[in-house]
């Protein structure tokens, strides 16, 4: 694979927050990620978690400049013309900062029994939806799984906001190169972002976007604390939820016969979190260590100069924004990203 160029701005640092923190913590660490540099504060839109748009209003209302949004939101459960609403109407309160993530699956879907079909039309439909309401005139659009009928939000005032989508493969990936703003991976080698980032630039250009802006990040697990052991077992139990059964990103640290032992084991690895456990019978410690090192930031802070490496790698692959989601001790984190992180990755 040829090597990549970086792109030639320095590499944004977003952040993920508890979904489950109320609005009043949400607000006071967006105040404090606002003055570390970072670019968005995200939360996500779990089934179980307070609504993001609602809780994400004192947060808008305390920062003036950072971004604030939701990911990821899928059209299942959803309709496009709700997330449309919900999403707009938060965008006045953010004064145009608001952000989304379209997805086309999450746990909300397994729990609410509803099978993800045809995803990349679903996902491409609301992207046109969310992207078509305007306040100018009414808005229809018959697609093979939405239809809109005179949607019309003359409410809108707030400059829109940029629509991205949470890919991976191929189709997606083509999809967001076509209709969307900017395309968020999930938990990628450097070389795979290469190669994944390498396919939207192709597909920008079939389209003839090539010159328009569009974000290609890719999210990255953060569990770093003072206490190593405390940040690995932590990085082990969450392995479940950083895409981890996936043959072809696995296949690039280990052998076909060591994922079949990740893969046989799936129920227990995702039930590393409600057990708050890290370790998983029948799995060996050392496996699951080395999808940690391959797939998250995790150790103490005298560990930052190679994970700085590590997002440097990501910058060189072509990623132009790093998702870093934090776990416990916010706070620290974003201590630790604005004042070691960011002026790093900003010094080239």
């Amino acid at each position: 694979m040829p090597a990549a160029t970086a792109p030639a701005a320095p590499l944004n640092i977003d952040v993920v927050l508890n979904a489950l923190a109320p609005p009043d913590v949400l607000a006071r660490l967006a105040v404090q990620a606002e003055a570390a540099g970072v670019g968005t504060c995200w939360t996500a839109s779990y089934l179980a978690s307070r609504d993001p748009w609602s809780n994400l209003v004192a947060a808008a209302q305390a920062t003036s400049r950072i971004g604030l949004g939701a990911i990821a939101v899928n059209p299942y459960d959803t309709h496009p013309v709700r997330i449309a609403t919900g999403f707009y109407t938060f965008n006045e309160y953010a004064k145009g900062r608001a952000r989304i993530v379209l997805g086309g699956g999450g746990e909300a879907l397994q729990a609410l029994g509803i099978k993800p079909e045809k995803r990349v039309r679903a996902v491409g439909e609301a992207v046109q939806v969310l992207k078509g309401a305007t306040p100018e005139r009414p808005f229809s659009f018959r697609g093979g799984m939405f239809e809109v009928a005179n949607y019309f939000p003359s409410w809108i005032t707030a400059p829109k906001p940029p629509i991205d989508v949470a890919v991976n493969k191929p189709q997606m990936l083509r999809m967001a190169a076509r209709l969307a703003d900017g395309a968020m991976l999930s938990d990628l080698t450097p070389p795979i972002c290469q190669e994944r980032i390498g396919w939207v630039r192709d597909h920008l250009r079939e389209f003839g976007r090539q010159d328009e802006p569009f974000r290609l990040s890719n999210f990255v697990a953060w569990h770093v604390y003072a206490d190593g052991e405390r940040a690995r077992r932590e990085a082990r139990m969450w392995l479940g939820y950083r895409g981890l059964f996936r043959r072809w990103v696995l296949n690039t640290f280990m052998t076909d016969a060591e994922y079949d032992v990740i893969e046989a084991h799936k129920a227990a690895i995702y039930g590393m979190v409600p057990r708050k456990a890290w370790t998983v019978d029948g799995v060996p410690d050392e496996l699951l260590d080395r999808c940690v090192d391959a797939l998250t930031l995790t150790g103490t802070p005298a560990g930052l100069p190679r994970m700085i490496g590590y997002l440097k790698a990501l910058h060189a692959a072509g990623c132009t924004d790093i998702v870093l989601e934090l776990h416990d001790e916010p706070e620290e984190a974003l201590r630790l990203i604005g004042e070691r992180v960011i002026p790093a990755l900003r010094s080239g």
